[in-house]
C-alpha cells in the first residue's frame, strides 16, 4: 500500500529478496533496493482476504504517522460543491460539526488532530475519522475521494 496515496499495488520484489508484512519498500524514481518492477494498482476487492483484514490497521499506522498531512487537510478542507463540504464527506460529520470546527478554524489553525479532539467539542477522533474515510475510498467506489488514488477499472 503506498503512504501518499493509499494506493494498493502489486510489486514483484528483486530476486532473494523476502519481504515481511508491513514492511516499507522504496518504489520511486532511481535504484530499488528490494523491488524489481510495479506489476500494477489493484482494487481492494482483488487483494486476498488476508491482506483485507490488515488494510485497516495499516490504514491506521499510515494515518498516525503522516500526522502533519492531515491536519493540513483539516486546515484546508473547501467547498466541493455549493453545497458540500469535504468535510462532510468524512464518516459521522455532519452540517451542525461542520459549522463548529470551521468556526474554531476561523479563530485559529489546528496543530494536531489532538488540538482539534479538544477545540471541536463532540467532533469525532480526528485520526479514526481519516482512517474510516480511507477504508470507505478503498472499498466502495466513490464518487469524491480526498485521500485514495483510486485505479481505473480493468477492462477484460
Amino acid at each position: 500500500m503506498g503512504t501518499s496515496f493509499f494506493s494498493l499495488l502489486e510489486l514483484v520484489p528483486r530476486e532473494g529478496v523476502n519481504l515481511a508484512q508491513e514492511d516499507d519498500v522504496y518504489i520511486g524514481d532511481g535504484k530499488r533496493d528490494k523491488i524489481r518492477f510495479i506489476k500494477g494498482q489493484l482494487q481492494y476487492d482483488e487483494l486476498t482476504n488476508m491482506a483485507q483484514s490488515l488494510v485497516e490497521e495499516v490504514v491506521g499506522k499510515i494515518v498516525a504517522k503522516n500526522e502533519a498531512r492531515y491536519v493540513e487537510f483539516f486546515n484546508k478542507a473547501k467547498l466541493i460543491t455549493p453545497r458540500m463540504h469535504q468535510m462532510q464527506l468524512l464518516p459521522g460529520v455532519g452540517k451542525k460539526h461542520l459549522s463548529d470546527f470551521l468556526d474554531e478554524r476561523r479563530k485559529k489553525p489546528f496543530a494536531s488532530l489532538a488540538e482539534i479532539n479538544q477545540r471541536v467539542k463532540f467532533f469525532p477522533d480526528p485520526q479514526k475519522t481519516i482512517a474510516a474515510r480511507v477504508l470507505e475510498e478503498l472499498r466502495k467506489d466513490e464518487k469524491y475521494c480526498l485521500f485514495v488514488n483510486k485505479p481505473k477499472k480493468r477492462q477484460f
